[in-house]
């Protein structure tokens, strides 16, 4: 079976709920992170709970941010994308930043 047969299911940013592809800049400490999203906005993001113990996230990794609606330099974390998972996106286009 070759690389191209493998079947990757791949969580896409819902855009409708202003969902946003990000990259970790830098980690800051108290579950708080600075994530530059595809809108050329650099975020102050945080890690919810629930993702904290279970995700690890490190710098350079691709994430899916929700922007606050009334603090736009805010954000939430929401998805950490695998390794196998970011080539997938870069070879059908979705990155683009």
């Amino acid at each position: 079976m070759s690389n191209e047969d493998d079947v990757i299911r791949v969580r896409l940013p819902d855009r409708k709920k202003g969902e946003l592809f990000g990259v970790v800049t830098s980690m800051l400490g108290a579950g708080h992170i600075k994530v530059r999203c595809e809108d050329g906005i650099e975020r102050l993001a945080r890690i919810p709970g629930k993702m904290r113990k279970k995700i690890w996230i490190r710098e350079g990794d691709i994430v899916i941010v929700v922007p606050w609606s009334f603090q736009k330099d805010r954000a939430d974390i929401i998805w950490r994308y695998t390794n196998p998972q970011v080539e997938w996106l870069e070879r059908k286009g979705y990155l683009k930043f």
